[in-house]
């Protein structure tokens, strides 16, 4: 999906919420424990439950591999479904890879060439030569993490290195590898605030925003301090929707969660 097509979803569908697919064989319905793949029987509900409100989903393959095999073809069905049933969606592996050249190389053939993901989370630590070769796909996003919205992000995150904290410098550094057009940031909504000092160094990149909803991030203080011209957002919920319901019932209240963020974005977005 082009930076272009994206835009043209928000602005149709008056929405920039991003669906987290994060399956926990313990939370989803027990009902469907009884079914050949009852994560992707999760999945395939959340998502015709969602589409019309969304503009993204993101699997969080953590929730797929720790199911070891099962998991991954769980993973590669969600991955097919969303290529079939939803091209204007954005897809995104919620993988938060990065290592070394040659390796990061394979984890972008993995999920960009064989689950045919638009985007990938990958961390920043090791450098340009650990996210390059994702840049390397034509078509296909790097998420790369700046400012996380869990406690742990303020052990490094924001040191100071020189006059500016790492999460600046990673944003200096990185917007030199790639543009608006193939790169994205995760920015914390539970660190608004901090939104300003971002856009003062990616004014134009689009913003994957995790924390609204079950973290308690403020939807409108995001919008506040971290929309462009373009929107430029994206903003993530996922045990919010996904978990409205432990019934029967748990893709209609799904869909229901989603409609109304979907209404406080377009009110927001006028």
């Amino acid at each position: 999906m082009t930076r272009t097509e994206l835009i043209a979803q928000i602005r149709k569908k008056k929405s920039f919420l991003c669906v987290g697919l994060d399956p926990d064989l313990e939370k989803i319905p027990q009902h469907l424990l009884k079914t050949e793949d009852p994560i992707f029987e999760f999945n395939k509900q959340i998502i015709d439950a969602c589409r019309d409100y969304c503009v993204a989903f993101k699997p969080n393959t953590a929730f797929y591999e720790a199911e070891g095999t099962k998991g991954w073809q769980s993973l590669l069905k969600t991955a097919n479904y969303l290529g079939k049933t939803c091209p204007d969606h954005l897809s995104i592996a919620d993988a938060k890879r990065g290592d070394i050249g040659n390796t990061s190389s394979l984890y972008a053939k993995a999920f960009f060439d064989n689950l045919g993901f638009d985007s990938i989370t990958v961390a920043p630590y090791m450098g340009e030569d650990s996210v390059m070769p994702f840049l390397a796909h034509p078509g296909k996003w790097v998420i790369l993490l700046a400012l996380t919205s869990n406690k742990g992000a303020f052990d490094f995150q924001t040191l100071k290195t020189g006059e500016d904290p790492l999460f600046v410098k990673v944003l200096k550094t990185s917007s030199k590898w790639g543009n608006a057009d193939n790169m994205m940031y995760v920015v914390g909504a539970t660190q608004a605030e901090m939104l300003v000092e971002i856009r003062k160094h990616i004014p134009d990149h689009f913003l994957l925003i995790p924390g609204v909803g079950a973290q308690g991030g403020s939807l409108a203080e995001v919008v506040k301090y971290g929309m462009n011209k373009d929107s430029g957002l994206l903003v993530n919920a996922s045990r919010s929707i996904i978990y409205a319901s432990s019934g029967t019932d748990f893709a209609l209240k799904a869909g229901e969660e989603a409609k109304k963020m979907q209404q406080e974005m377009a009110r927001l977005l006028k």
